[in-house]
């Protein structure tokens, strides 16, 4: 196999990039200067070297805690509960949580063979319980902001049996219609998640 093979063959193991724009992608490398295909080199090796899971909430961080936990700002006592550390960015950006996370890294996926071993639901329990240095602040809620998926909702629905026993209080993010989106286009999923999700004006 050509290097143009082997490097098109690992772009599109990339998520959302298929063998045309691998190819793609892979020649328009070739007509860039040599250093800049060296600095991009670096900086993938760099991220694989230097970025790994935060060790309280596992959250990608350079740092033993990301920048989350290490903020004395945050609010300790509502950890909101996510899939990736993807999510965390989409919640940060609508700028009105003031609260810590906790990465489960992924979702249950029986047909995957992921169960609950193959998350950081251990590691949650153990913060809810004061194990990882959080004693000083006892949390009060939890709130679970997992994808509105099958799957997503079958992980919800465990973390909330494993987390009701301690007391603490356990929400789940509102599901519905977007802003500015139409009802005569919504699916009647989400028409009807909209409506069991309804508050008083």
């Amino acid at each position: 196999m050509s290097a143009i093979d082997d490097l098109a063959t690992e772009l599109s193991r990339l998520p959302g990039i298929g063998r045309k724009t691998a190819l793609r992608l892979t020649y328009h490398l070739l007509r860039q200067p040599t250093d800049q295909t060296r600095r991009l080199a670096s900086a993938l090796l760099t991220l694989g070297e230097r970025v790994h899971p935060c060790a309280r909430c596992f959250n990608l961080t350079e740092e033993e805690l990301c920048a989350i936990c290490r903020d004395p700002r945050r609010d300790q006592t509502t950890i909101c509960v996510v899939e990736q550390s993807s999510d965390i960015g989409a919640i940060e950006r609508a700028g009105e949580y003031r609260g810590v996370y906790h990465v489960l890294g992924g979702r249950l996926s029986p047909l995957d063979g992921i169960g609950p071993d193959d998350l950081t639901v251990a590691a949650l329990m153990d913060r809810l319980r004061g194990g990882q240095g959080d004693a000083e602040s006892t949390v009060r809620e939890v709130i679970l902001a997992t994808n509105p998926s099958l799957e997503g909702e079958a992980t919800a629905l465990y973390v909330q049996g494993q987390v009701a026993p301690l007391g603490i209080s356990v929400s789940r993010i509102a599901r519905g219609l977007p802003v500015g989106g139409d009802l005569e286009y919504a699916d009647g999923v989400t028409i009807a998640q909209a409506i069991a999700a309804r508050r008083a004006m």
